[in-house]
């Protein structure tokens, strides 16, 4: 067991003798701690039972080990499974506290491989996850081993046997064989250039700043000029129904105004129709009467 847990700290040889020295529990001994901390929170049958089954997280974390994350983490969380197995467990049931653990067990290290072996989101559906876990394993039983890409032969026996699409098992395949990049990393090993001098810049160059700004601003002036030719009236509904930030509805503009919704409608409608004709007017432009929309 020790050779699986491959550390080298003292820390964490003297945790792994340490757990192979517990003696293992008894059946009826077991259940007896189990009851004991369930119903009368009996810390210390609690320690004396997950003490005992330090062996089995330790076990269960080196079958992930070749994720590339580090063992005492996966046996940290493999330790939160446990107890958290601990705190559900049903002894009356008549099941192993070991047979029931190992799902609590197995499950927190999987969660913890899954947030943290990649910073791209790697599985959500339970699909996902049995193809993120088992694809190794299975490429290896058709002896399909290469970091290279997946034969369609191959593709498709995987997903046939974890029932999920054939474009799943093409891109975790393509996903397990590389590993996250630094944008910062240099391209060549000369070390001129780095991967984020590939990134298209999607903003616009100055000279389109400027220009976008340069005519903003004129539409700005060409709609305060036209605006001028409303009269107050006419003004405030525009202003009010069209310019502010949360415009009025015309029930509420014409019980304000004390007049009804339908005569707020024609005022509006007839101050549109002024501002395009005045727009026309200022620019000599029949197109930028589509500055003003329609009533």
């Amino acid at each position: 067991m020790a050779s699986a847990y491959e550390s080298n700290t003292p820390a964490d040889r003297h945790y792994v003798r340490t757990a192979m020295k517990v003696a293992m529990l008894e059946p009826a001994h077991e259940a007896d701690l189990a009851r004991r901390w369930r119903e009368h929170d009996d810390e210390a049958a609690l320690h004396e039972l997950t003490t005992a089954y330090m062996r089995l997280v330790i076990a269960m974390a080196s079958k992930f080990r070749h994720y590339g994350l580090p063992m005492a983490d996966l046996v940290s969380e493999g330790n939160v499974g446990l107890m958290q197995a601990a705190a559900r467990f049903e002894p009356e049931r008549e099941v192993r506290f070991s047979t029931y653990a190992s799902w609590w067990i197995r499950s927190a290290i999987q969660d913890f491989v899954l947030r943290n072996w990649s910073i791209v989101r790697t599985g959500t559906t339970s699909a996902q996850k049995s193809l993120f876990f088992n694809l190794r394993r299975l490429r290896a039983r058709i002896a399909d081993t290469g970091d290279g890409i997946m034969t369609p032969e191959n593709r498709e026996w995987v997903a046939t046997h974890l029932g999920v699409p054939v474009r799943d098992v093409e891109t975790m395949a393509s996903r397990l064989s590389g590993s996250d990049r630094s944008l910062n990393a240099p391209m060549s090993v000369d070390g001129d250039g780095e991967w984020q001098d590939m990134i298209a810049d999607e903003a616009d160059i100055p000279e389109q700043s400027v220009m976008a700004e340069h005519d903003a601003a004129k539409r700005r002036q060409w709609i305060g000029e036209a605006l001028k030719t409303l009269n107050p009236r006419e003004m405030d509904i525009i202003t009010r129904r069209r310019l502010a930030d949360e415009p009025m509805t015309l029930e509420a503009l014409g019980a304000d105004l004390g007049v009804s919704k339908e005569r707020v409608r024609q005022i509006e409608h007839q101050a549109l129709g002024k501002l395009r004709r005045a727009l026309e007017r200022i620019v000599g432009d029949p197109e930028t009467s589509g500055l003003i929309p329609e009533a």
